[in-house]
């Protein structure tokens, strides 16, 4: 059974525009809330998917940080890995730097991004993920135009 996880930014919520889009879009997808530090997050991200396989991560700004350390800590249980403007590029990323994995990961990234800037986030992910799809995009840090046209389908059910 293939499990699909959305993991939202710093200060958004299950309720933000896509946690909603994609409860509605994907039935049975996990959308779970998160609060509190980086290493709170990621307790709650490792309880809710302990011992789950066969994983399809979506993460966005601040998700995208959880969702890269989650694959690059258990690869051989993630399927692939989708990243929204991922802040790969914030400290809290700095021990997991040197690492990488083959895990097949698509990013979405805005070239008029003022929060997380695309150039780092680039050059990081080209590191650490050995299977990219980078798409750089007309668009913000919300990804606002693109997020809806993205093939959701595509992506969480091939």
């Amino acid at each position: 059974m293939t499990y699909r996880i959305f993991l939202h930014g710093l200060d958004s919520s299950s309720q933000g525009t896509k946690g909603r889009y994609f409860k509605e879009k994907f039935p049975g997808m996990l959308v779970p809330d998160f609060s509190g530090s980086l290493s709170a997050r990621m307790e709650k991200l490792n309880d809710i998917i302990s011992e789950k396989t066969d994983i399809k991560l979506v993460g966005s700004s601040f998700g995208g940080l959880m969702a890269s350390i989650f694959t690059l800590e258990n690869s051989s249980r993630v399927a692939s890995l989708t990243l929204l403007a991922p802040a790969i590029n914030i400290n809290e990323f700095n021990d997991y730097r040197g690492l990488s994995t083959e895990v097949s990961t698509t990013v979405y990234h805005g070239t008029e991004d003022s929060i997380i800037p695309i150039d780092p986030v680039y050059e990081q992910a080209q590191k650490c993920f050995k299977n990219l799809t980078f798409h750089r995009v007309e668009d913000d840090h919300m990804l606002h135009k693109t997020f809806k046209i993205i093939d959701w389908y595509e992506l969480l059910n091939g």
